[in-house]
């Protein structure tokens, strides 16, 4: 199973896949699926998550192992979670399985208690905020500092001081300046930022 995370419209989305089949046929669930033979679990897991967003160049890592999801199910259950840039997305145009991205809050009732597990990955993505450069995944390659914000919203769910916000990314030196502006509407250029490594970093 792979929790797929992007910002969408200013709000934490997960991509979820509607069942075409019983068992919990018409029910949504988080994207899964089986190892294929000589198969590691990281390799399932970039497969999966290329199939579902066209990508798999991203921040993807082993979640938690669950022994039970579901009433009555024994499945042992190996959960990733991932991060993608909407724009660099492509899902699969099925009418059946049919991917869709859908708010993180609040989310329907899932198929198989996948929520335990879209909320287990929500709480570690929120962790990393503090101490690696995981939002890396979620941003083009240069990027304004209102742009990097907006994202750390999105998933803290809540606003941000500007200025405190500005001083902590810039003093964890994950960021640097590119030389470049942007220009947006009447606002003066802003400063194109990029990180210092699009691969993962813990400080």
């Amino acid at each position: 199973m792979v929790v797929i995370f992007t910002v969408r419209q200013g709000s934490l989305s997960v991509m979820l896949i509607e069942r075409a089949a019983e068992p919990s046929q018409g029910q949504w669930a988080l994207p899964g699926g089986f190892l294929h033979d000589g198969e590691s679990l990281d390799a399932a897991a970039k497969r999966k998550l290329e199939d579902e967003t066209g990508v798999s160049d991203v921040f993807l890592e082993q979640l938690y192992t669950f022994d039970q999801l579901g009433e009555g199910r024994a499945d042992i259950v190996v959960t990733y979670f991932a991060l993608v840039d909407l724009a660099r997305t492509r899902m699969r145009p099925d009418s059946e399985w049919r991917p869709a991205w859908q708010p993180v809050h609040p989310l329907p009732q899932l198929a198989f208690e996948n929520e335990r597990g879209g909320a287990y990955a929500e709480e570690r993505l929120r962790n990393k905020l503090e101490y690696t450069n995981v939002v890396y995944s979620l941003l083009p390659k240069r990027f304004t500092l209102t742009q990097m914000q907006r994202v750390y919203e999105a998933i803290l769910g809540e606003p941000l001081d500007k200025r405190n916000f500005r001083r902590r990314v810039e003093g964890l030196g994950i960021i640097r300046e590119t030389g470049q502006t942007s220009k947006e509407g009447a606002h003066r250029p802003a400063m194109l930022y990029e990180f210092v490594s699009r691969e993962p970093m813990a400080f």
